[in-house]
């Protein structure tokens, strides 16, 4: 939660931090901009997979996540103090693109090092419930990165945050770094991935042997999670600035109704990995999958009214949806790799599809509308990537099965 935290909050400041860092005549051009540098933390997540899949794969899980923290918290205080735009010119923007770089490498390794500990870690009936905790961790961080923006917005006011208010939740970071790290040094080392088989010997570099030995698998679990991958950053991360900056007219506590939702998705993603742990993974996934392609476009239409009671309604049931789809895919994703490659091998499925839709979703919808002129075009893109992942997620099965 708390490194998630850190790496989310970006996004929820991104309409205030745009003119700073990138002035521009047309705010949405400004919004693409600071999209492109979000986006650009993501597309160094498989970077980050390798490197700390080789770490997690050879020195084990919890130095991994030792060193993710350290990585994610350092440069989130830099992004608080460095000046912007209107005091050192274009060296602000490259100032933020190189810490948002450096934590995307952070993230690159450290949810899938938190999947890979907790399913490991787990009775067997009741892995996709711990699992599930992974994700939830990470959405409870997102979520108090919209917390601590929307109070911070309402006790400062508009002129504070944009002058200064907005450093406020980067500067934070080093407490994250304090509770973080200090957690993290409690932890004892997964039994499976220190009781591995013999006969199953640690790779030299897990990267050569899973592009190896399993280049079709990593690549049809990377297809399988298109649509988680995207719908995430784009329902929850990106929707408070569709609502209030793009929406006519604007949704009113658009960031409030943003927060209520992720609030019953907190709910929804344990509630996920038990029911697959009853029901299997992929029937609980494909079923909110195959529902989320149907519904999206509709419910895009609806929150084009620009009604905040809409805006709630269709919010919270996309909670629902993306919690039954999010609850059970640590579980399937680390049944899906043996050990001792397990962290390199998920790292690299998750993240390649992570970088290349995830974190280019805000990116992606906000031009989509801008060269469409339709708002509700960004739901067309979620319905394409439904069909392709419930085809592919069909097919794929894990090593270890659990129904």
């Amino acid at each position: 939660m708390l490194e998630w935290y850190d790496f989310a909050v970006y996004g929820f400041l991104a309409p205030i931090m745009s003119p700073l860092f990138f002035p521009a005549d047309n705010g949405l051009t400004g919004l693409i901009k600071t999209y492109g540098i979000f986006a650009a933390g993501y597309l160094m997540r498989p970077i980050g997979g390798i490197i700390f899949g080789y770490v997690g794969d050879h020195l084990g899980r919890k130095t991994a996540l030792q060193w993710s923290i350290a990585m994610m918290a350092i440069p989130t205080v830099l992004v608080g103090l460095i000046p912007v735009h209107a005091s050192i010119g274009s060296t602000a923007a490259v100032l933020l693109i190189l810490l948002r770089l450096i934590q995307g490498i952070s993230v690159g390794g450290e949810l899938i090092g938190s999947m890979s500990y907790l399913v490991e870690t787990a009775p067997a009936n009741r892995r996709g419930l711990a699992g599930s905790w992974s994700v939830c961790g990470g959405v409870g961080g997102i979520l108090l990165g919209s917390l601590v923006v929307s109070a911070l917005g309402g006790l400062l006011g508009e002129e504070a945050m944009n002058e200064w208010g907005w450093r406020v939740p980067f500067l934070l970071g080093i407490v994250i770094f304090a509770v973080g790290g200090w957690l993290r040094r409690t932890l004892v080392e997964s039994a499976e991935f220190e009781n591995a088989d013999a006969d199953e010997p640690t790779a030299t570099l897990p990267i050569i042997a899973v592009l190896r030995d399993m280049p079709g698998r990593v690549m049809h679990l990377s297809i399988s999670i298109l649509l988680f991958a995207t719908s995430f950053y784009l329902l929850f991360v990106w929707m408070p600035t569709y609502l209030s900056r793009i929406v006519t007219p604007p949704v009113e506590h658009a960031l409030g109704v943003n927060t209520t939702a992720m609030v019953l998705l907190l709910i929804m993603i344990p509630l996920g990995g038990r029911l697959s742990d009853s029901l299997g993974r992929k029937p609980v996934m494909l079923t909110a999958t195959v529902l989320m392609g149907l519904l999206v476009y509709p419910a895009f239409l609806i929150l084009d009214q620009g009604v905040m009671l809409y805006a709630l309604v269709i919010q919270l049931l996309f909670a629902v949806l993306l919690g039954l789809i999010q609850g059970p895919l640590p579980a399937f994703m680390v049944e899906c790799f043996p050990v001792k490659v397990r962290y390199t091998a998920i790292g690299l499925s998750y993240n390649i599809t992570l970088a290349i839709f995830g974190g280019t979703a805000p990116l992606v919808s906000t031009w989509l509308i801008q060269a469409t002129g339709d708002l509700a075009s960004p739901a067309i893109y979620l319905v394409v990537l439904a069909i392709i992942s419930s085809i592919f997620m069909y097919f794929l099965k894990p090593l270890s099965v659990q129904r």
